[in-house]
């Protein structure tokens, strides 16, 4: 269809990015230092990208060009929002409890006459309760393990019986002196949780992360099976 869109002057263009930066359906992109009308059917011609040119490089033209796409640019905008969101959980704050995806390499199969080395089944960071987002891709279909801090250390072998395949997180509530139900309860009604599993240990402070786990499960108003685990002082389950 014939209609009008913009038209940018190549020779003209500075590469400053402020059309780019104004152009609120996306259209434009920088591509080496030059701006350029990538998207056709995400201009609307109403040229909000022309007052801030510096250097007069873009005009209207009435050519040949793709109608006009709102559904196309509603779409983007819901891309790029989600974009920068993901970007400030990754970028931002303390590098240590920035979010991240784990991919740790399967197990090969040993050899009979060789030992088995042992590979971290960890899916997930942070795994503190208290640092973890409410909000993160690795939530969605996991099976959520909730683990007291010590149980790593009681319980030889807890990556292979405990985290594999599992999102993990830890806590200890007589540490941290608070109340993980709230975060866990976000956690749960906020995303796709297929199980809990709580992991104790069998000393009474550990009770603190047992009822903060089953309170989340109750006020989530979500059916998820669960189950607790309770790991005795010299690493045995009880039960």
């Amino acid at each position: 269809m014939i209609r009008k869109i913009i038209h940018i002057d190549e020779e003209k263009c500075n590469g400053c990015g402020l059309c780019a930066t104004a152009c609120h359906e996306g259209a434009i992109d920088i591509i080496n230092g030059k701006a350029k009308l990538v998207r056709e059917n995400f201009c609307d011609g109403f040229g909000d990208c022309l007052p801030g040119c510096p250097t007069g490089a873009i005009t209207f033209e009435e050519r040949e060009a793709p109608a006009y796409d709102e559904a196309a640019v509603q779409e983007n905008k819901k891309k790029k929002e989600l974009q920068e969101k993901m970007k400030h959980l990754h970028e931002g704050g303390c590098p240590g409890s920035r979010m991240r995806m784990l991919e740790q390499p399967e197990a090969a199969e040993s050899v009979a006459s060789a030992p088995m080395q042992s590979v971290s089944q960890l899916r997930n960071w942070p795994v503190q309760i208290k640092l973890a987002p409410v909000h993160a891709p690795y939530f969605e279909g996991a099976k959520l393990l909730i683990a007291a801090d010590c149980t790593a250390y009681a319980y030889a072998n807890f990556h292979q019986e405990f985290m594999r395949g599992k999102v993990t997180l830890i806590g200890c509530p007589k540490l941290d002196a608070v109340d993980y139900s709230e975060k866990l309860t976000e956690i749960l009604r906020s995303n796709d949780i297929q199980s809990v599993t709580i992991l104790r240990m069998e000393v009474p402070c550990c009770g603190g992360l047992e009822m903060a786990a089953k309170k989340a499960l109750q006020a989530s108003g979500k059916f998820i099976p669960w189950q607790v685990v309770t790991i005795s002082i010299d690493g045995k389950i009880l039960d």
